[in-house]
């Protein structure tokens, strides 16, 4: 059986050469430990020295000098586990970072599992659960929305909506169960009006945390961009002039792309999963066949298409099929090969859009640009097309809580449907008992996203994901 208890060690920077490493300690020994294995220039014992201090010397293990260092000494409760905080800053050698770590062991420590140390500050109270999984959040940050979005979860601002929610929803239910115990002296009649009211602003409240999810997703995973278009259209050159490298096969035989292609990039701080996929025509050739199926099915689930058009050849029955698959959606037409003597406008793909789906001249119709990918023309005009697209005047980290995190996700929903219960059940009259039960289901739901009422196996599942220093 694992000891959950003791002092737990572990490396919690990279594992490379560099100029620094840090070794780091938590527990009730960890400055015991520490002085076992420290021997400072006039020899002052650390147990003796005031919290959130620095101290120069060496680790040793016995006669033998390990490493000259700094050691950084914070006293619990604060620090960032709640505990005694011990962090070795030594050379950033792979070997001499390895013998550290042995020697603190060999001294009394014992590996910290994945993610211990922010688990132990959760458990003594440090942070809510959604502020731990922020760190996770932080430190696996792909773009600088992701990094603002996690750092906002860390100041603990989901916790605070949701800690408002559940103080009323806690209030509202005690009165109505104290109010059942004592009828005599406390009175529900009418309750359910005032009650309702309250569970409606919640339920807005609720609705508008679940609003942002997709846009949280996005900022998290990145956005999932399909690059689409017939055969030759320069799908492939695309996708090599926006990662700055030759990653498709670029030829002039029609049909090279046959399966999907997936990348991940940053543009404008925004992340794209970008997936280039076979040219989409009418084609007898089986392989080919199942590569245009899987570039259909992309393109389903995509939160963005991009839409790539030979603007030197004529547009056919292909591409209307492409326009009505992109009807409606998050969609950008890039009009290629603008270096070349083109025979397509943006008038004339406007004029064909509205054709093919039967648009009014007042619809909105999806970006088009003139782009080059052999030369890269248009493709600054298309970063920007794409922030503005997204989240240019809509994200703001300020006031705005965007939910990134899928089981906060199904809490906020399961809380949300909880309460919406309530509201029937005082639409139809029912006794003021069936409002608590739902009231006490939503409260528990927001509970479970700080982690006030949540079981142990999910905890260690959530921790569990951590790396080993964190």
């Amino acid at each position: 059986m694992r000891n959950e208890s003791g002092t737990i060690a572990a490396i919690s920077t990279a594992m490379s050469n560099s100029g620094i490493v840090i070794v780091r300690m938590s527990g009730e020994e960890a400055v015991e430990i520490a002085e076992r294995i420290y021997k400072g220039k006039n020899e002052k014992k650390l147990s003796k020295q005031p919290t959130h201090t620095i101290h120069y010397g060496y680790i040793v293990d016995g006669e033998d000098t390990i490493d000259e260092v700094l050691v950084m000494l914070m006293r619990g409760p604060h620090s960032y586990t709640g505990e005694d905080t011990v962090e070795i800053n030594c050379h950033g050698g792979v070997y001499v970072v390895r013998r550290i770590l042995e020697t603190v062991i060999k001294y009394g420590a014992r590996p910290a599992d994945p993610g211990e140390f922010t688990k132990r500050a959760f458990l003594n109270g440090k942070m809510d659960l959604s502020q731990a999984e922020a760190v996770g959040d932080l430190i696996s940050s792909k773009n600088e929305y992701a990094l603002r979005s996690s750092v906002s979860q860390l100041k603990g601002n989901i916790k605070k909506e949701i800690q408002k929610i559940r103080e009323e929803i806690l209030y509202h239910t005690a009165f109505i169960e104290t109010a059942l115990d004592d009828p005599e002296h406390i009175s529900v009649y009418g309750y359910g009006e005032k009650l309702e009211v309250v569970v409606g602003n919640h339920m807005k409240s609720l609705k508008h945390l679940l609003s942002t999810c997709d846009d949280g997703r996005m900022i998290k995973e990145g956005i999932k961009t399909v690059i689409v278009g017939k055969p030759n259209a320069g799908k492939s050159s695309l996708l090599n002039v926006l990662l700055g490298e030759e990653r498709a096969i670029v030829t002039e035989i029609a049909g090279t792309t046959r399966d999907v292609l997936e990348e991940h990039m940053n543009l404008q701080g925004i992340s794209l999963n970008i997936v280039d996929t076979a040219g989409i025509r009418d084609t007898e050739d089986v392989v080919e066949k199942i590569g245009v199926d899987r570039a259909k099915e992309n393109a389903k689930d995509a939160d963005l298409i991009m839409y790539v058009i030979d603007a030197s050849a004529p547009l056919d029955e292909n591409d209307d099929d492409i326009m009505r698959m992109i009807y409606g959606r998050k969609a950008i037409i890039l009009l290629n090969k603008a270096d070349l003597n083109t025979i397509l406008g943006k008038d004339e793909i406007k004029k064909k859009y509205s054709e093919i789906n039967q648009l009014e001249s007042c619809d909105i119709f999806p970006a088009i640009i003139e782009i080059s990918a052999k030369n890269g023309q248009g493709i600054g005009e298309l970063e920007q097309t794409l922030k503005e697209m997204f989240f240019e005047g809509k994200i703001s980290f300020n006031d705005e809580i965007y939910i990134t995190n899928v089981r906060h996700k199904t809490a906020l929903n399961n809380a949300y449907e909880a309460l919406k219960k309530v509201k029937e059940s005082i639409d139809r009259g029912m006794p003021e008992d069936f409002y608590s039960i739902d009231l006490m289901d939503a409260y528990e739901e927001l509970g479970s996203i700080t982690g006030e009422t949540i079981g142990e196996d999910l905890v260690h599942e959530i921790f569990s994901k951590f790396c080993m220093g964190k």
